[in-house]
């Protein structure tokens, strides 16, 4: 019998896990929803994320694609699928919608874009437990137009090898970027950085605040922005910002590869 593709949009706390990637002898956001998949549909079931996410990084939007036997939807909908899955995965973990999709979904290849957040606490209260495991607390002054003028230069088409870790891309990649928006947006108590391109190399989300940080702060000057992004690799990049404070918040893909939605 054939199966039907899914779209699963997962909202995760990272910090109980290795990242998202399924790793021998390490708790996984991967491992445990195909833990579940395999309880559910009693056969292992693969899923197949947008994108990994790094340990402690969290996620509003993670999308994932999953081949659901169709023996079990003599069951019922996707609805149903959505709420078994929740009644079987962990506390840290939920399925937030479901979506049947055409069967060249994948989800990382049909991805048009991708979403992240990064967070950071500017007033005394983001020191609080309730917001420093989500947050960045930090207590020095910034330059609010520098972290403008910063944010604006990363819009476009560019090469990030500056900004990725050395060696997880392939040789033959060219570490382009395409950033459709990238912006500082206030919010109660402090800032979240926002960006969203068509791909993201390894920790390059981490590795733009923590150098735009150093610019607001004084550190460093603007123009090292660009340098970096003309450079041919990460030795003159500021340290990566946590990764407790990165949310992955959301993918898009083309309307026209659903079918039906939650």
């Amino acid at each position: 019998m054939a199966d039907r593709c899914v779209q699963l949009v997962l909202h995760y706390d990272g910090a109980g896990f290795s990242g998202w990637q399924r790793q021998p002898e390490q708790r996984t956001v991967q491992g445990v929803l195909e833990d579940a998949l395999a309880r559910l549909c009693a056969t292992p079931v693969a899923a197949l994320g947008s994108g990994r996410t790094d340990a402690g990084v969290h996620a509003r939007g993670q999308a994932v694609g999953v081949r659901i036997p169709e023996r079990w939807w003599q069951r019922g909908t996707v609805e149903k699928l959505r709420r078994a899955l929740n009644a079987l995965l962990p506390a840290d973990v939920w399925v937030a919608a479901a979506a049947e999709m055409r069967d060249d979904f994948h989800a990382r290849y049909s991805a048009v874009s991708r979403r992240y957040g990064y967070y950071v606490g500017t007033n005394d209260e983001a020191h609080s437990p309730f917001r420093g495991r989500y947050e960045l607390a930090f207590e020095q002054p910034l330059e609010r137009g520098a972290l403008d003028a910063a944010a604006a230069r990363l819009e476009g088409d560019h090469c990030f090898r500056g900004f990725a870790v050395l060696g997880t891309a392939p040789a033959h990649d060219d570490h382009r970027c395409r950033v459709l928006e990238a912006r500082w947006r206030d919010r109660p108590g402090g800032l979240v950085f926002e960006i969203e391109a068509n791909r993201f190399l390894h920790h390059m989300v981490r590795f733009l605040v923590g150098t735009m940080l150093d610019i607001a702060t004084g550190r460093r000057p603007l123009a090292d922005l660009s340098d970096l992004l003309e450079s041919g690799d990460n030795s003159e990049v500021s340290p990566p910002a946590p990764a407790h404070a990165l949310f992955l918040e959301r993918v898009t893909y083309p309307r026209e590869l659903y079918l039906e939605s939650a």
